[in-house]
Parts: C-alpha cells; structure tokens; sequence
C-alpha cells in the first residue's frame, strides 16, 4: 500500500510566518493555486480514500487536490496541527530570537520545547499520529492500494516519527515539507520504506 502524506497549501500565516496550529484559517489564492496544480499532476492516479484534518486550510486543499472525482474524504481529529496554545499568531521567527521562550528549540533542539498557555507538547502529538496510523491505516494494507493524507508541517513530521522509527530529538530531519509537498511511503508485511520525503508537482 502507498500513503501520499501532503502538508496543505499556502495561507496568509504561512506568508508571514505567523504559528497556525489548531487556528482555523483559510487557504490564500497562492495555496487554492498549488493544491489544484497538484490535483491536476495526480489525477492520472487512483486513491481509495483520502483522510484530512478538519482544519480548513488541510480540507481545501484535500477537496481541490480530489476535484471531480468521487474519492472519500474522511475527517479525523487526530489529523490536526500542534496547538502552539499562547503562541499562536505570533510571529514564528520572532519568539525564536526570544532567549525567555521555549519556542527558540522548537526547530533547532526540538527535544528542549516546551508548549505554553494550554498548548500541546510534541509527545502529545507524536502520541496521536502513531494512534491514527496503528488504529487507522495500518489494518488496511489488505484491502487498498493507495491512501492520501492531507496534513500539516508538524503534524506530518509526527507521522514520520512512527514511520521511521525516530524520537523528538530527530523529529525535523529532512527539513519543513513543502506547502502542498507530498511524502510518498510504502507500507507492506516489512514494515515502512519512505520513497519520497516531499515530492512537490508545481
């Protein structure tokens, strides 16, 4: 079985780095653009459903990336983005110049982050995507082909975690995929092989 993971399209956030996380906001018009160009590179592929996040930035994009044809589209919580709690909306590349925040790890020691004001911890979110593919994907092997999951930046990376076997330590290695890139995994009695880290199509 194939999972094509895809971190959504672009939002006004993403353009001025401004920390999302379980903020429900709208695609741009550059990421609509992105999430139909790929649409249209795949459309030659068949898919036996798609799972998303219920934020709207992940759902647009799944819908757009789907178009025409009669895929199910299946939401789940567990799909969503870190909660960045207190930090949300705020400006990713200034709390990392900020000596007094915990969000100065986030990328670089990503094992030293802590989450502040209700947010959740990388654990936590490592938690819930081991959860979703154990529960969720894992069984399916058998009966299809080729699944789509449509993501975010973080939340992808927690996927990874359990694919690749890797803790908090490694959690960004290969780097921030891509708005609309696509980790392309394979999933077989052996276990997991990535094929693609972030296959992008415009």
């Amino acid at each position: 079985m194939e999972l094509y993971i895809v971190r959504h399209g672009t939002t006004s956030w993403n353009e001025q780095r401004k920390l999302q996380g379980s903020t429900d906001i709208r695609l741009n018009e550059e990421g609509r653009r992105v999430a139909l160009l790929t649409g249209e590179a795949l459309k030659t592929l068949s898919f036996d459903r798609i799972y998303s996040s219920p934020l709207q930035r992940a759902l647009e994009t799944a819908h757009l990336i789907c178009g025409e044809r009669e895929i199910p589209i299946i939401q789940d919580e567990r799909l969503k983005e870190l909660n960045f709690g207190a930090y949300e909306g705020r400006s990713a590349i200034e709390l990392q110049k900020d000596e007094q925040k915990a969000f100065r790890f986030f990328f670089s020691e990503p094992e030293k982050y802590h989450s502040m004001g209700g947010g959740e911890e990388l654990e936590e979110l490592c938690k819930r995507a081991a959860e979703f593919l154990v529960q969720e994907i894992e069984p399916q092997t058998s009966n299809h082909n080729r699944i789509m999951i449509v993501g975010h930046g973080a939340l992808n990376k927690a996927l990874l975690c359990h694919i690749q076997h890797h803790g908090i330590k490694q959690f960004w290695s290969g780097g921030l995929q891509s708005n609309c890139g696509i980790m392309i995994v394979r999933y077989d009695q052996d276990g997991y092989s990535l094929v693609d880290a972030d296959r992008v199509y415009y």
